[in-house]
């Protein structure tokens, strides 16, 4: 039996922001609104480990163009680490697979351990994440107890701060460049304290500009989609408030919905090399996002025809 499309005038084109539960995966999260909304289209932006909760941006209908675009540079994040104890999953949901005294902690000692883990650094990916060796995600190699070496990449830790907690716990707030894996660093520090150690939790609080205050949990938004109701969107023209708005007129916005490259000529010229644009109508809406070339001319890099403004 075929599905009936959604009526694009009926979706919520932008971005949700979802506070996601724990022991779901990101995926999952996409296909339970996607079936709230009837098959609209649905993706996510920053997977989030099924463990983890927090700050899951999902991009709804023309918002699914922005993905690109969307200012994502830093995440920050919120949780616990327990020391004594590594697993192979470096988390909770793992095995252990090493166990090494927990040393006296002082202020000091933390501090110290701490200084290799901030700034700009190298970092290995874990063998549980979804990066592919051969088109095989690592995890289901990890998963038959496989291992294969996995290249450092340049990340940067803007803020690692910690607080010892009883119980061998440590509760901690990181700032990072995405990309980071917060287990690792985890795991890292405690070697650095000379232990070993895990992550126990995990709470994403903001994805580039989007933080909690613009979340809604995942039930609630199912609760109100079924009631009738709409869940609460953030425009695409908000969502790439980062971008500098350029305001044309009702002709100009005609022309750019149907492709024609030499209405940009009307945006007047580009500031900055590489620069990008959104450009809205008089009220606010996102017609399309333009960017600039080595030309130094414009050129149309999306185009959205049903959008919010």
């Amino acid at each position: 039996m075929s599905r009936t499309r959604p009526d694009p005038s009926t979706v919520p084109h932008g971005i949700v922001v979802v506070d996601k539960p724990a022991g779901v995966t990101s995926a999952a999260v996409v296909a339970r609104i996607k079936r709230a909304l009837r098959g609209a289209k649905v993706g996510h932006l920053g997977t989030l480990d099924p463990f983890a909760t927090g700050v899951l941006p999902i991009c709804i209908g023309e918002g699914t163009k922005l993905a690109p675009f969307v200012d994502d540079a830093v995440k920050r994040y919120v949780g616990e680490i327990v020391l004594g104890a590594e697993t192979d999953t470096l988390d909770g949901t793992g095995t252990v697979v090493a166990e090494a005294p927990v040393p006296t902690l002082t202020p000091a000692s933390v501090g110290a351990a701490l200084v290799g883990l901030r700034g700009d650094i190298l970092q290995t990916p874990p063998m549980y994440s979804a990066l592919k060796r051969g088109g095989v995600p690592l995890y289901k190699l990890a998963r038959k107890g496989e291992e294969v070496a996995r290249e450092r990449r340049p990340i940067r830790v803007s803020r690692f701060d910690v607080a010892v907690l009883d119980g061998g716990r440590l509760a901690f707030a990181v700032s990072c460049s995405k990309g980071t894996y917060v287990r690792v660093l985890a795991q890292d520090l405690g070697r650095a304290l000379g232990t070993a150690a895990h992550l126990v939790t995990l709470r994403r609080t903001a994805s580039g500009p989007l933080s909690l205050q613009h979340a809604m949990s995942l039930e609630a938004l199912e609760a109100r989609v079924a009631a009738g109701g709409r869940p609460d969107v953030l425009a695409p023209s908000e969502a790439l408030e980062h971008l500098r708005a350029v305001v044309v007129d009702p002709a100009t916005v005609v022309a750019i919905r149907r492709g024609q490259q030499r209405a940009l000529s009307r945006l007047g010229p580009p500031r900055t090399a590489s620069e990008q644009v959104r450009v809205q109508n008089d009220d606010g809406t996102l017609v399309a996002i333009a960017e600039s070339g080595p030309d130094s001319a414009w050129h149309l890099a999306r185009v959205l025809v049903h959008a919010a403004s």
